[in-house]
Formats: structure tokens, C-alpha cells, sequence
């Protein structure tokens, strides 16, 4: 029979908590490495599902995500004319949050080029697009929003006709579509009160201007919408967005772009690493140190364990050594209890995992390869703590054995 399982049967009990207990710090190690992954993939989520080629911007800026920016929405028309692109489109994108059904919703909106982009490339697991210009939207179902359900935001109410998966912000918050026009609505919705206000400050600067008084109409267009201004320019677009066409030199295209004295150009793969790096950038780091410390904090612990389980048969293998036992035979004693802990901590922590990680309020996102790796650093981890075990077994005089 061999040793290291008679050893293990002998002292079941202990060696079962032993090895769930470090498989619950595998199972750490292994939810750090897919909340790490998941913060990568819900940071560029929106990024791909819009499919752009190229990302104009405020000029100086950093684009939608890194930094605020503003631009009129008459650059959609300018890019659309530059050739080479087959398709321009505003972007709108923010954060908001509201009360709904006495509880805190929070999402982020994400506007769609109506009607060239009804959310046809989103991951849609129920309901359909956009049908029309207003009042619909589509909604992640980490929002709890159903299909069907209204949702009052500013001063229009929206209908979910459409339900997302795993379209999560960089912010873990869960992301709803509108039209960009909508979106834009709730973006610059102030109450009532405020338009007022703003309208007869207006009137009031105004009256204040011998124009102002000597033209009675400049005093009542100053009292009314804003819209209605052509001096006021209309709501700004946080981007635009452009697709280019097949065959056509990205590098023609951009350099197009950067004679335009008021806009910045990025690439798809830009845009993506502005990303990362600006406001994912700390939290990737941070997890990813964790996740380095508690890989540490597991060898340790398994090393001291061995140890410890080394110290408990110190007796039994002097006898060993006293009976002329080979080297080899406790050496795969120790190394054999280390690789066996290992396997089946690996297996309660992947199993833990499982279970857990789908109750976790973030997204999860372990990988194949990220197992892998992850049992690859198990098997070496256990093959070194091993060592401590072995070496103390190698200093045990075999004269203890009778002693």
C-alpha cells in the first residue's frame, strides 16, 4: 500500500480540514484572477459592441471614457463626408442614477446612432432592437429591469423592449441603450424650475443691451426654449465614431482627421488602451497585487502545513530510516501528501468557485487558461512545500526510533 495514503487515512480528519481549508485560499486566488479578468472585459465591452474603426474626439482630449468631451453635433456630417468612411455616428455615453421602485438604480446609458444603429450587435438574450426614435430602451439584466417594464427618467418615461448580457461598464454598473437623442435628453434634463430661472436671466441680460430695447422680439425669443435660439448651440455628442471601408488605408483616413484643428483621432486599439490605462488602471494593478500576495500566502501556508505534518510522523519515519528504508521512499512520502493536498485543494476551490462566484456583485470571468495556470502554480507550489518537510525528515537520527 502506499505510504503517503495509509499516512493520510490514519490522520483523515485533520488532513480533510487541512485541505479544504487551503482549497477556500485557492478559491481566493482563483476569484481575484477572474475578478481581474472581468474588470478588463466589462471595461471594454461598449468599446467592441459599437464596432468602430477610428474615434474622433474633442480636441486634446482623451476620449469618452479617460476624460469628458464635447462635440457639436454637426462633426458626425463632416466625418461622414471624409473618404473613405462608410458609416458615421454620434456617441453619448454617461453614468446617471435614479430611484425606481424605491430602490438605487444605477446605469450607464449608452446612446445608439439612431436609426443607422438600432442595437442589432448587442448580445440581446431577450426582446428586440430599438423600433423606434423614442421612448425604448434596452437593458442589461444585472439592472433587474423585465421586459415590458417602464422606467421614468427626466421628463419621459421608456419601455424596455430588449434585455442584454454582461454589458457592464467599467464601473461594474449594468449599461441601458437609447437612442443618442434620448440619451442625450436624459443627460441634459434639468427640472422646470431651473428653465425658468435660466430663461429669465436671459430676458434680463437682454433687456440690459439697447438691442434688447428698442427690438421687443429679441425679448421674447430670449423668454423662450433654448432650441428655439439659433445662437445656442444644440446638446454635444461625447464622440463620434466611424467605420471605415473595406480596403480603405486607415492611415489616409486619420490623417485626414488630424488636419481638423478642434477634434482628436484614436484607433479602435487606442481607444481601448486609453482606456485601461485611465480609469481601470489602479483597480487592474491593485487586484492584480493582491492576487500575487495571496498566490505567496498559499505557498507559505502549504509549506508550514507540510512541516507541521512532518513534525506529527517524526517517530515513524526514524523506524523507517532504522529498518533501511531508502531516502526515496520517505522523500515520496512527503512530496506524494504535498501534491495530493494540492490536487484536491485545487478541485475544492475550483468547485467553491462555482458555487460563489455567480452570487459575487461583480463579474467573474475565469478562463481555461487561467485554470491552467493557476494548476500549474499549484503543482510547483506543492513540489516546494514539500522541501521544508523533507529536509526536516532528512536530519531525523534513526536512533530515535528507539529512543
Amino acid at each position: 500500500m502506499n505510504l503517503a495514503v495509509r499516512d493520510i487515512r490514519h490522520s483523515l480528519g485533520r488532513f480533510v480540514l487541512t485541505t479544504i481549508g487551503v482549497g477556500m485560499l485557492l478559491m481566493v486566488v482563483m476569484g481575484m484572477g477572474g475578478i481581474y479578468r472581468g474588470l478588463v472585459d466589462d471595461a471594454l465591452v461598449v468599446t467592441r459592441s459599437v464596432g468602430a474603426d477610428l474615434w474622433i474626439v474633442q480636441r486634446s482630449t482623451r476620449g469618452p471614457f479617460a476624460e469628458v468631451s464635447r462635440l457639436p453635433r454637426n462633426v458626425v456630417d463632416r466625418v461622414a463626408a471624409v473618404p473613405g468612411v462608410t458609416e458615421a455616428r454620434e456617441f453619448v455615453f454617461h453614468t446617471i442614477q435614479r430611484e425606481h421602485l424605491g430602490k438605487s438604480l444605477r446605469m450607464g446609458v449608452l446612446g445608439l446612432g439612431w436609426p443607422t444603429d438600432k442595437g442589432q450587435g448587442l448580445p440581446l438574450v431577450a426582446g428586440r432592437v430599438l423600433a423606434q426614435n423614442h421612448y425604448e430602451m434596452i437593458a442589461d439584466e444585472s439592472l433587474g429591469l423585465v421586459l415590458g417594464e417602464r422606467l421614468r427618467l427626466g421628463k419621459e418615461t421608456y419601455a424596455v423592449v430588449g434585455l442584454t448580457r454582461a454589458m457592464i461598464s467599467s464601473g461594474g454598473d449594468g449599461i441601458a441603450c437609447f437612442t443618442s437623442r434620448d440619451a442625450q435628453a436624459i443627460q441634459f434634463d434639468v427640472p422646470g424650475e431651473s428653465a425658468r430661472l435660466e430663461r429669465q436671466a436671459r430676458r434680463a441680460r437682454a433687456d440690459e443691451i439697447d438691442f434688447g430695447r428698442t427690438q421687443p422680439s429679441v425679448l421674447a425669443r430670449a423668454s423662450g426654449s433654448s432650441r428655439a435660439m439659433a445662437a445656442l448651440p444644440g446638446p454635444a455628442v461625447s464622440a463620434v465614431i466611424a467605420r471605415l471601408m473595406p480596403g480603405a488605408d486607415p492611415d489616409t483616413v486619420r490623417r485626414t482627421f488630424e488636419g481638423w484643428s478642434d477634434v482628436t483621432v484614436y484607433s479602435a486599439t487606442q481607444q481601448e488602451d486609453l482606456l485601461l490605462k485611465g480609469s481601470v488602471d489602479r483597480a487592474r494593478r491593485q487586484i492584480q497585487l493582491f492576487r500575487v500576495l495571496l498566490t505567496i500566502i498559499s505557498a507559505v501556508i502549504m509549506a508550514l502545513i507540510i512541516y507541521t505534518l512532518t513534525l506529527n510522523k517524526l517517530h515513524p519515519i526514524a523506524l523507517l530510516k532504522l529498518i533501511g528504508a531508502p531516502n526515496r521512499v520517505i522523500v515520496g512520502l512527503i512530496m506524494q501528501q504535498s501534491l495530493i493536498m494540492g490536487a484536491l485543494a485545487y478541485g475544492v476551490g475550483y468547485l467553491m468557485g462555482q458555487w460563489l462566484f455567480p452570487l459575487f456583485p461583480r463579474r467573474v470571468l475565469v478562463t481555461g487558461d487561467d485554470l491552467l495556470r493557476l494548476g500549474a502554480i499549484v503543482l510547483v507550489i506543492s513540489v516546494l512545500a514539500s522541501l521544508l518537510g523533507i529536509w526536516k525528515a532528512m536530519r531525523v537520527d534513526p536512533n530515535e526510533a528507539i529512543g
